[in-house]
């Protein structure tokens, strides 16, 4: 006679939901990049002052540590495999869908570097070092110059907005399969559940 207890009716088992550190980094990550690109677009408009000189260098202290803790996430991804999809999902979701969801996690994580870098790059060119949390100088990442300070701005400026803009359909992806399709999903990544 066979006395196992039946598998759990919940759709998203704890072998099947991301590791607590993992958790931890995806929602530190999602709340540092929204407050940066809030800070970002915020701080761009105002007049040169104290306030702005020190709101862009909180800006550029965000946007290391995001860089940091993007490596972190990044190591830990890599040494540990995520869950894999639910197969329920996998099922229902169409072709398309399942490779929007790749291919949007390819460019999301290679952003959290892309927008960064490129963001020190231009502090570096147009001559403002980054002092992290104002003790500790980090090296330039090219030498000062104007011209390339102004064909870099832009490009941080159209990498973050792009990021956010991933970050939007990621979190409305999320929310889709939360409370359209209700299978489950959002339950993986989800901070305190088991």
């Amino acid at each position: 006679m066979n006395i196992d207890k039946p598998p759990a009716m919940n759709p998203v088992s704890a072998s099947r939901r991301y590791h607590g550190f993992a958790i931890a980094m995806h929602w530190i990550l999602a709340i540092a990049l929204v407050g940066i690109f809030i800070l970002g677009h915020y701080m761009a408009d105002l007049p040169f002052s104290p306030l702005r000189l020190k709101l862009y260098n909180w800006h550029k202290w965000a946007g290391i540590t995001i860089l940091i803790l993007s490596a972190v996430r990044l190591a830990w991804r890599a040494t540990h495999r995520p869950p894999p999809l639910p197969q329920a999902v996998t099922v229902a979701m169409p072709g398309w869908q399942t490779q929007a969801y790749r291919s949007t996690h390819i460019v999301m994580y290679s952003l959290f570097f892309i927008a960064p870098l490129i963001g020190w790059a231009y502090s570096s060119a147009a001559g403002f070092p980054i002092v992290l949390f104002g003790v500790m100088p980090l090296p330039d990442f090219v030498s000062v110059s104007k011209p390339l300070a102004d064909l870099i701005k832009p490009w941080h400026e159209l990498s973050a907005n792009t990021l956010a803009a991933l970050v939007v359909v990621h979190a409305a992806a999320a929310l889709k399969h939360h409370f359209i399709d209700k299978d489950g999903l959002l339950d993986r990544m989800r901070p305190g559940r088991s």
